[in-house]
C-alpha cells in the first residue's frame, strides 16, 4: 500500500472518530476534505523531500505460543506499549506443587513509562487469569467489554485490587487512544460472550488481532461475527493478521453453538425420569443458557454448583447476559425438596479437576449431593490436551456407581476451523501474517492457511515466545529476543519457586530422600552419635533394616576418612557422605534418593 494511500485512510478514521454509522455518514463529507489536504501535504513532502519514513511498530509476544494458554502479546511503538491479553497457564505433569503459570513480565517493568494499558479480548482464564498478580507489578488501566471487565472485577476483589486498578469499559465498535495507537473493538464470536477482536492504527499500519475467535451466524447471545467491519478493514488496507491458530488443524467449520442446544434437548427429552447432571466451563455463559431454557422447557429446577461456576454465572446474571426465568434457579440446600427427575445440576469439573465439584461428587466426597445409580450425567466440554487421564477417571467413577455418562455431541469449539480462518483472511488480505495462540504444530497450519490465501511465505513467520518482531510497511522480521517464559505460582508465592526446587520436587516423587544425622565434637571432630539415618519415600524402614546397617557402616567409614585425614571443613565432610552413601545405593538399589547430611556439634 502507498504512503498516501495509507495516510487518507488515517485520516478518515481520525476524523470519524468513534462516532456510530450515522455519524461515520454524516461525516464523510468532512473526512473527504480533510483527505484532499492531507493529499496536498503529502505532495508537498515528497517534492521537497521532508517526507520521513514511517515509524516501525514491535509485536512482542510474552506468551500464547508452544502452549494452550498465557495469552499475552505486547505492541510497541516508540514511547507506547500496549499488552493484549493477560491469561495464566495451568501446570503440566511435572509441575509438582504449582497452582498456575504466568507469563515473565521482566520486559514491561523494564519499560513501565512506556506502558499505556492491557487491552483484553475476552474473559477466559488464559486471557484475564495472570491479570491480579501482573498488575501488582505494572499498574496501568485495564480495557475490555462489559462481561470481560466484570469478570476481571471478581478477580480483583479476591486480591483487594479494586481500588488500585483502573477499568475502563468498552463496546464493540468503539476506539481507544492510548500513545500513539488507537485500538478498535470488533464484534466476533467465541464460546463466552461479548469477545472481540482488536484493529490497532498503528504509525506503521493496521494490525488486526483477532483475539479467540470462531465464526457464529446464530449465536446465542448477542448479534453475529461483524464480517462487515472485516471487510471494511481489509478494503483499506491491513499491514498484519494475528490469527487465532487453536483449531487449524481441523478442516470446515465450528459448529454453531445452538446445536448443542438441539442435543440437550433430545437428552432431557429421553431421561424424563432421571436427575441430570450437567458438567462444563464455568465460562461458557451461552452454553449453561442453554441447558437453563432446556430445563425451563420441561419443568426442572436449577441448581448451580461450583464456586467458579456460581461467580461466573452471577456476574452474567446481573450485567444481563444470561436470561434465567424466575422460580428456577434454587439453592443447592433446597435440592431435597424436589423429586430427582424435576431437577438439573449445572456444575464445574468438566475436566476431571480434583477439586471441582464433580470430581467430588463421582468421588463420594461432596458435602450435599451424593450420586445415585439414576442419575445421567452430561460432559459438555472436550477434554483439554493433558486432561484425558484425570476425565476418564471421572468417568470410571461415575460408571462404578451405575450412572450413564453422555459426552457425544454435547460440545462444539470455540474456536475458528481451517474454512473460517480462511474466510478471515480473504477478508482482511494482511500484507504479513503471524499466526498466535497455540502449539507449534497450530501456528505451522495456520502459516499454511494463510500461505493458500495468498499471503507470500516471506511474509508469514511463525513467533516464539520473547521474539521481538519489527514491522515496517516492507519487512517483518525478528530483531532481537527479550527475557520470556513462565513464572510459577504456588499458594501465595509468585516466582519463590523455580527450576532447582521443581528439580528437587520430581527427584523427591521419584526417588524420596534419606536423611543422615550425626553429632560430632566441637573440637576435635570426633564422632559421638549416630549416623541415623531416616528414610522418607525410598524404602520402608522395617523391611529393609539390613540395607539401612550397611548404609550406616558407609556412613560411619566417609566420617571416619575425614577425621584421619583432618578435613574439618563440614560441607566437605557432608560431600563426603553424600558421595560415597549415593554410590553405595545406586550399586543395591539401582535408586538415586536425595542425600541429605545433617551435622549438630557438641562441645
Amino acid at each position: 500500500m502507498s504512503e498516501t494511500k495509507m495516510s487518507l485512510d488515517e485520516m478518515i478514521e481520525e476524523t470519524l472518530g468513534t462516532t456510530g454509522k450515522g455519524g461515520r455518514q454524516a461525516g464523510r463529507t468532512e473526512a473527504k476534505n480533510a483527505v484532499r489536504e492531507k493529499r496536498a501535504e503529502n505532495r508537498e513532502g515528497k517534492q521537497t523531500g521532508k517526507n520521513d519514513a514511517k515509524p516501525k511498530v514491535k509485536i512482542i509476544p510474552l506468551g500464547g505460543l508452544e502452549q494452550i494458554g498465557m495469552n499475552m502479546t505486547l505492541l510497541e511503538c516508540e514511547d507506547t506499549i500496549i499488552v493484549i491479553d493477560c491469561g495464566l497457564a495451568f501446570p503440566t505433569d511435572d509441575m509438582l506443587g504449582i497452582d498456575l503459570v504466568i507469563p515473565d513480565v521482566s520486559y514491561l517493568e523494564q519499560n513501565i513509562e512506556k506502558v499505556k494499558g492491557f487491552v483484553i479480548t475476552h474473559g477466559h482464564e488464559d486471557h484475564i487469569g495472570a491479570l491480579p498478580y501482573i498488575l501488582q507489578k505494572v499498574n496501568v488501566p485495564v480495557y475490555g467489554t462489559k462481561l470481560t471487565i466484570g469478570l476481571i472485577e471478581n478477580k480483583l476483589k479476591e486480591h483487594n485490587l479494586m481500588k488500585t486498578t483502573r477499568r475502563k469499559v468498552v463496546r464493540h465498535g468503539q476506539c481507544i487512544n492510548l500513545g500513539c495507537f488507537r485500538v478498535e473493538f470488533i464484534k466476533i464470536n467465541h464460546s463466552i460472550a461479548d469477545a472481540a477482536a482488536l484493529a490497532v492504527f498503528t504509525p506503521a499500519g493496521v494490525i488486526v488481532h483477532t483475539g479467540d475467535f470462531k465464526i457464529d451466524y446464530t449465536p446465542v447471545f448477542g448479534d453475529a461475527f461483524d464480517l462487515s467491519r472485516f471487510a471494511e478493514l481489509g478494503k483499506k488496507g491491513v499491514l498484519a493478521l494475528l490469527s487465532d491458530s487453536t483449531n487449524a488443524i481441523r478442516p470446515g467449520f465450528t459448529a454453531s453453538e445452538r446445536t448443542v442446544g438441539r442435543t440437550f434437548d433430545a437428552i432431557f427429552a429421553e431421561h424424563r425420569e432421571n436427575r441430570i447432571i450437567v458438567a462444563t466451563f464455568a465460562s461458557n455463559v451461552d452454553r449453561v443458557q442453554q441447558i437453563i431454557r432446556t430445563a425451563e422447557r420441561y419443568g426442572r429446577k436449577v441448581v448451580v454448583e461450583g464456586r467458579s461456576m456460581v461467580n461466573v454465572i452471577g456476574t452474567a446474571s446481573e450485567l444481563g447476559y444470561i436470561n434465567i426465568p424466575e422460580g428456577t434457579l434454587i439453592d443447592i440446600d433446597e435440592l431435597k425438596n424436589y423429586p430427582d427427575e424435576k431437577t438439573v445440576l449445572i456444575t464445574t469439573g468438566s475436566q476431571g479437576e480434583s477439586m471441582a465439584a464433580l470430581s467430588r461428587m463421582a468421588s463420594g466426597m461432596h458435602r450435599k449431593v451424593s450420586i445415585k445409580p439414576t442419575d445421567v450425567v452430561i460432559l459438555s466440554s472436550h477434554p483439554i490436551p493433558g486432561n484425558e487421564k484425570a476425565v476418564s477417571k471421572v468417568i470410571n467413577e461415575l460408571s462404578m456407581k451405575g450412572v450413564e455418562v453422555i459426552d457425544q455431541d454435547t460440545h462444539v469449539s470455540g474456536h475458528a476451523c481451517q474454512e473460517e480462518i480462511k474466510l478471515v483472511y480473504s477478508l482482511i488480505h494482511p500484507k504479513f501474517a503471524l499466526p498466535v495462540h497455540g502449539e507449534y504444530r497450530h501456528l505451522v497450519a495456520s502459516r499454511k492457511i494463510a500461505m493458500d490465501i495468498g499471503v507470500p511465505k516471506e511474509n508469514t513467520l511463525i513467533m516464539r515466545s520473547g521474539d521481538v518482531v519489527e514491522l515496517s510497511e516492507d519487512a517483518c522480521r525478528v530483531v532481537d529476543h527479550v527475557q520470556a517464559g513462565g513464572v510459577l505460582v504456588d499458594g501465595l508465592g509468585v516466582g519463590d519457586v523455580g527450576n532447582i526446587v521443581l528439580r528437587d520436587r520430581q527427584n523427591l516423587a521419584q526417588d524420596g530422600i534419606i536423611i543422615v544425622v550425626l553429632t560430632l565434637e566441637k573440637y576435635s571432630n570426633q564422632l559421638l552419635a549416630g549416623p541415623d539415618i531416616v528414610s522418607r519415600g525410598f524404602v520402608y524402614v522395617r523391611e529393609s533394616e539390613d540395607l539401612m546397617d550397611e548404609a550406616k557402616h558407609v556412613v560411619d567409614d566417609a566420617v571416619t576418612d575425614c577425621i584421619d585425614r583432618h578435613v574439618t571443613d563440614w560441607g566437605k565432610i557432608k560431600n563426603m557422605i553424600r558421595d560415597n552413601l549415593s554410590d553405595f545405593l545406586w550399586k543395591r538399589m539401582k535408586r538415586s534418593p536425595m542425600i541429605l547430611p545433617i551435622i549438630m556439634e557438641v562441645e
